[in-house]
């Protein structure tokens, strides 16, 4: 009997989807039926899951890129936001992140926020490695990467969590915009703000208490 799997494949690189999607079309199983969408933009991305939802036939499996450019409008800064968007719109889609990141304070992030059945490093990816963590995900998942499996055991101990707001005030802050003109962006007091910079700032033992400090730890964690 046939199996019908919808995927959509987000990625601002559009050889590298098409890596993946020869791959998993030359690997799968006689029995899967594979509809692919392909979107190089979190805009484009953010359409096709609503498409998907709104006439009723929603993605089974997403692959997520973490680097992508901001969204149009500033709401989603990365793979990360469109995966906390697909889990609420889609909870049933199973979500395999792929990065270039291998800094383990992003990964342990990612793995608490989004938790999802697929997590791979770019640079480790062999065709192999992706159709294995295809059918794996299908089956039987979650599928690390043994390089994210590493990490994690590494960084338990070594609890670093930027929720939502805050890689929104880090990204801002990326972008120039000075702390006084946060609140127009988000929606919080002056003193959450400040309290969250404060936080912030513990959490990547920044100092001097300086904002481009701050914001270079957080470059070089893979959080901006």
């Amino acid at each position: 009997m046939q199996e019908t799997i919808r995927i959509l494949m987000t990625d601002d690189h559009p050889m590298i989807i098409e890596g993946y999607q020869n791959t998993l079309l030359a690997t799968k199983k006689d029995s899967q039926d594979l509809k692919i969408d392909i979107a190089n933009s979190c805009d484009e991305s953010i359409k096709f899951m609503n498409r998907a939802v709104s006439i009723e036939n929603p993605y089974d499996i997403l692959f997520m890129d973490i680097s992508l450019p901001p969204s149009t409008d500033g709401k989603y800064t990365s793979g990360e936001d469109l995966a906390i968007y697909a889990r609420k719109i889609m909870p049933n889609a199973k979500i395999v992140i792929l990065t270039m990141f291998n800094e383990s304070y992003r990964i342990h992030n990612i793995v608490k926020t989004i938790d999802p059945e697929g997590f791979l490093i770019k640079s480790d990816l062999t065709s192999k490695e992706l159709a294995s963590a295809f059918q794996a995900v299908i089956n039987n998942p979650p599928f690390y990467s043994g390089t994210i499996n590493s990490m994690i055991r590494k960084t338990i101990s070594n609890d670093i969590v930027v929720d939502e707001v805050n890689r929104k005030i880090l990204h801002l802050l990326s972008q120039g915009i000075k702390t006084k003109n946060l609140i127009e962006h988000i929606n919080l007091s002056m003193s959450a703000i400040e309290k969250r910079k404060k936080h912030l700032k513990e959490l990547f033992f920044v100092e001097d208490g300086n904002d481009e400090t701050l914001l270079n730890e957080a470059r070089n964690k893979g959080f901006v």
